[in-house]
């Protein structure tokens, strides 16, 4: 079977919801003190970790879309309060996976200019790229979510892609 570039991304928006979803509920059982700790991680907690890949989503849906996400900090705090979080992260989740279920071979081939928030350089990528990206750079700040989750001592359950129950019903 030939490579399905949009049934790829396609995939990776349904884990990226699934995974959130799970990782959240996990976490709504942990006491927002243990949350928020200060634990030395790159964005401090677990609240500043999901904190800032909403900020990171954001911004690249943003950049997308063509409607621009301006923000001071990548590590700038948008909810403060873990429901609201929540709440943004599963409104955030569903916008993605609609957006890319709408999109086209032509689509994933277009161009995308920006300026980056990290060094302020013009950057320019093709969309399937950006998105490959912005699914990465989430399962990259849930492994480390996963291990705060872990040394909290609570199981965060399995976070493999395969086993996502919309896999046993998916087609290729």
């Amino acid at each position: 079977m030939a490579w399905n570039r949009l049934h790829h991304v396609n995939l990776l928006a349904e884990y990226n919801r699934w995974i959130n979803g799970e990782l959240f509920e996990v976490c709504a059982r942990i006491p927002d003190s243990d949350r928020k700790r200060d634990t030395g991680a790159f964005f401090r907690s677990i609240h500043g970790t999901f904190n800032h890949l909403l900020l990171a989503d954001r911004l690249w849906m943003g950049r997308l879309t063509g409607e621009p996400f301006v923000v001071s900090s990548l590590a700038e705090e948008l909810y403060a309060d873990f429901d609201d979080l929540h709440r943004e992260r599963r409104m955030e989740d569903q916008r993605i996976l609609n957006w890319v279920a709408a999109l086209t071979e032509i689509d994933l081939d277009r161009e995308i200019s920006y300026i980056s928030a990290v060094d302020k350089k013009h950057r320019q990528f093709r969309m399937e790229d950006i998105l490959l990206h912005l699914f990465h750079h989430q399962t990259h700040h849930r492994g480390q979510i996963t291990t705060l989750i872990s040394q909290l001592g609570h199981d965060f359950g399995e976070t493999d892609l395969l086993f996502m129950p919309a896999m046993t019903t998916m087609k290729s």
